[in-house]
C-alpha cells in the first residue's frame, strides 16, 4: 500500500463481508470499518467484526448508532403522492402507513411539530408543509411528486423535537460494542453534550474504553459544537441529514469550520456522506465528487467515509482505490502543515510536538517516530498536519487501533521495557528492516526518558542508522 495521510472509513454490510472481501478493501486503502446498526442486528454485526479481525488487528472498528431519529413506519407498498395532495401524518410507531396516512416512529410527533413547519422525507426527496393539526393528525400539503417508502428519514428543519438521546436498540448495541471490544461509537444526531454523556454513562457502566465520535447532522449540533467536543473523542460531519436541516449552500463553510475547530482541539474529524455516491452504480466518479473528496483533503480532515459505495455498491474496491488516489494526489502537491495554537493540556508534550513537526519541515526529515501510552502525544503531532509520516509506537493495542483514524499516523504495538530507550530503538530497527525508512534517512524521535507513563520529555534528530548503532 502506498503511504497516505488521510484515512478512509468504509461501511461494510454483513451481506458482503467475507475475509477476502475485507482484505481487498484493506489493501485498497481502508483504515476503519463502519457498522451501520440501522440495518443490522447483533449477529449481523458480529459477523463483520470477526471477519475484520481475521484480516488485520490494525483495522479500527466503528459502530454507528441510530440516535434520536424519526422514520416512516412500515407499509405494504410505497405510498404515491403528487404535488397539491393533502395527506395526514400520524404518530403511531406500531402501525403501518396506508392510503393517505403516513405513520411515523415518534409517538409525540403530532404534539411537537407546529403548524407552518416543513417536513422533509428521505433526505428531502419529498417535502410537506403542515397546514393544520388536531390531536391525532398533522394535515400536510404535498409540495412535490414522489413515493413515501418504509423506514425513511424524517427531518423538520428549525423544529426541536424532544426525542430521547438513545433508543433501546442503541443501548443494546452500545453494550454489545463494549462486550466485543470495539474502538469507536459514532452516535447519530448529537444535539448537545448531554447526548454524548448518555452514551458515555453506558460505556462507564461496562468499564469500556471505547471512544465516542459525535455525528453532527443538525443545526443544534453545529451550534453546540464546542460543548460536544468537551465530551467526545472526535466528530463526524454527516452531511446528508445536515444538508436537509440547514440550507445546502451553507454546508461547505460549515464543513470547513468544523474541521478547523477539531484540528485545533486535537480531535479526529471525519467527513461523510455521498463522497463518491455515483460509484454505487458506476466504476468512475463524477468530476464534482472528485472535487468534493479533494476539498475535504484540502480542509485537512483526518478521515473520509464511504457508505453505500462499499456497503452495497457494485464497485467497492474501486471506490476505495479512487478515494485513496485523490487523497495522495492532493497530499503530494501541497504541504499540509497547519500552525495551530498550543494546547493548554500537558504543555511539555504540546511544545515538543510542535517543535518536532516544525523541525521535520525545516530539515526535510523522512519520518517522526514517537512512543505513547495513551495516544495523546500522537494526536498532538497529528494536529499540525506535517508532511512526515508519524510512526506511532504504542503500548496498548486498543490505542493502536484508535490511531487508525488519525491523520498521517502509522501505528504499531510495542511492549513496555524497564529501559525506556529500548522499545523505541527496537521499533526503529524494525522500521528499517520493513523498509518503511532507510538507515540513511534523517528522522525525528519524540520520546520520554522516564518511561511511557510520564510522557514525552525530549526530541532527537539523527539518521535512522545512528539509532540502530546506538548502544543501550
Amino acid at each position: 500500500m502506498m503511504r497516505r495521510n488521510t484515512k478512509i472509513v468504509a461501511t461494510i454490510s454483513n451481506l458482503n463481508c467475507s475475509p477476502d472481501f475485507i482484505k481487498g478493501l484493506f489493501w485498497a486503502g481502508i483504515n476503519v470499518v463502519r457498522l451501520n446498526t440501522a440495518h443490522m442486528n447483533h449477529d449481523d454485526a458480529l459477523q463483520v467484526i470477526e471477519n475484520t479481525r481475521k484480516v488485520s488487528d490494525k483495522i479500527g472498528i466503528l459502530l454507528d448508532t441510530k440516535g434520536p431519529e424519526i422514520r416512516t413506519c412500515d407499509t405494504k407498498m410505497p405510498l404515491s403522492v403528487k404535488s397539491g395532495d393533502t395527506i395526514r401524518i400520524k404518530a403511531a410507531p406500531n402501525e403501518k402507513s396506508e392510503g393517505d396516512i403516513i405513520c411515523v416512529s415518534y409517538e409525540n410527533f403530532v404534539h411537537d411539530v407546529p403548524v407552518g413547519s416543513s417536513i422533509l422525507i428521505d433526505d428531502g426527496c419529498i417535502a410537506l408543509a403542515v397546514m393544520e393539526k388536531n390531536q391525532d393528525y398533522l394535515f400536510c400539503y404535498v409540495e412535490n411528486d414522489g413515493e413515501v417508502k418504509a423506514r425513511k428519514s424524517i427531518n423538520i428543519p428549525s423544529v426541536h423535537v424532544k426525542l430521547p438521546a438513545l433508543s433501546e436498540k442503541d443501548k443494546g448495541f452500545i453494550r454489545f460494542a463494549a462486550d466485543h471490544d470495539l474502538d469507536f461509537i459514532a452516535h447519530s444526531f448529537v444535539r448537545n453534550a448531554e447526548d454524548v454523556i448518555a452514551v458515555q454513562k453506558i460505556l462507564d457502566e461496562k468499564n469500556s474504553p471505547i471512544k465516542i465520535i459525535a455525528k453532527i447532522e443538525n443545526a443544534q449540533g453545529v451550534e453546540n459544537l464546542s460543548e460536544i467536543l468537551d465530551h467526545a473523542y472526535g466528530i463526524m460531519i454527516a452531511r446528508g441529514d445536515l444538508a436537509v436541516e440547514i440550507p445546502t449552500e451553507q454546508i461547505p463553510l460549515i464543513q470547513k469550520q468544523i474541521v478547523k475547530t477539531c484540528v485545533e482541539r486535537r480531535k479526529p474529524v471525519i467527513v461523510a456522506t455521498q463522497m463518491l455516491h455515483s460509484m454505487i452504480e458506476s466504476p468512475r466518479p463524477t468530476r464534482a465528487e472528485v472535487s468534493d473528496v479533494a476539498n475535504a483533503c484540502l480542509d485537512h480532515a483526518d478521515a473520509l467515509m464511504l457508505s453505500g459505495e462499499t456497503a452495497s455498491g457494485k464497485y467497492p474496491e474501486v471506490a476505495v482505490q479512487t478515494m485513496a488516489k485523490i487523497a495522495r494526489e492532493v497530499e503530494s502537491k501541497k504541504s499540509s502543515f497547519i500552525n495551530v495554537p498550543y494546547t493548554l493540556e500537558n504543555k511539555i508534550t504540546a511544545y515538543l510536538a510542535k517543535s518536532a513537526v516544525k523541525a521535520s519541515l525545516r530539515l526535510n526529515t523522512k519520518a517522526i517516530v514517537a512512543d505513547s501510552l495513551t495516544g495523546s502525544s500522537i494526536l498532538a503531532l497529528a494536529a499540525y498536519r506535517g508532511d512526515s509520516p508519524i510512526f506511532a509506537q504504542v503500548y496498548d493495542r486498543r490505542v493502536m487501533r484508535r490511531l487508525s483514524l488519525s491523520f498521517g499516523v502509522i501505528a504499531d504495538y510495542i511492549e513496555i521495557d524497564d529501559n525506556p530507550f529500548k522499545p523505541i530503538k527496537k521499533a526503529i530497527l524494525r522500521l528499517i528492516e520493513e523498509k518503511q525508512i532507510k538507515a540513511e534517512d534523517l528522522i525525528i524521535v519524540l520520546a520520554g526518558s522516564f518511561g511511557p507513563k510520564h510522557g514525552a520529555s525530549f526530541i532527537e534528530v539523527s539518521t535512522a542508522g545512528n539509532f540502530k548503532d546506538k548502544t543501550d
